[in-house]
């Protein structure tokens, strides 16, 4: 047993749906690898938990494994906003939103994230962004601009399978978009953050200022 997998052993069970859901996604769908799992998945369901968000806006849904690990956490009178561009994945995402019983809370946006987000008129308590990664600025600077103050925005993978530690040998552009992200983030003023190695990489970002529920 490896790190990883011990890890998942004592890690609490995410549930039968979503077992299945990322069943299904291994077998139905590129880049599976792509889904947030059960470990990322659980610490993305807690953090929505303590929070206890009234809105939610997830930028990228894949699948929808994360979007409904974040679900759990929203308020009986909560809703979660998602996009995603691959309309091709529409009908699985759909599919699991509906037999998990979440169709009145969680509104699947199929599109390009930079037209949708700035149409939408609420202030957000918690963000994860999960997409094109050269465009994680933008993403970043639309999500802040909607989230309240004292509010949580996780991004994923910015560690990038540690790439980002030898930019002399990656000179890929998400490899250096993603590094240059980073410093980004961690010089932005109005931001307190922490870089998680979990997975993949996770910034956990609050917004400054007085909490305002």
């Amino acid at each position: 047993m490896d790190l990883d997998q011990y890890i998942t052993a004592h890690t609490a069970s995410a549930g039968e749906l979503l077992d299945a859901l990322q069943r299904e996604t291994y077998l139905k769908v590129l880049q599976p690898h792509m889904i947030s799992g059960k470990v990322q998945g659980r610490l993305l369901a807690m953090i929505s938990k303590i929070i206890q968000p009234k809105y939610i806006l997830e930028i990228g849904t894949f699948t929808g494994y994360a979007t409904l690990c974040l679900a759990e956490g929203l308020r009986a009178d909560g809703h979660l906003h998602t996009i995603e561009a691959n309309d091709e994945l529409q009908e699985i995402i759909t599919r699991y939103i509906k037999q998990a019983q979440r169709e009145a809370q969680i509104t699947l946006h199929i599109g390009q994230a930079l037209d949708i987000i700035p149409a939408l008129a609420c202030t957000f308590d918690l963000t994860f962004i999960d997409a094109d990664k050269l465009a994680y600025p933008q993403y970043y600077e639309l999500a802040l601009a909607k989230t309240r103050q004292g509010g949580t925005i996780l991004i994923d993978n910015v560690l990038w399978k540690g790439k980002v530690l030898d930019l002399t040998n990656h000179k890929d552009k998400k490899t250096l978009a993603l590094h240059a992200f980073n410093e980004m983030v961690t010089a932005d003023s109005r931001v307190e953050n922490v870089l998680l190695p979990l997975r993949d990489g996770l910034m956990w970002v609050i917004k400054k200022g007085l909490c305002k529920a």
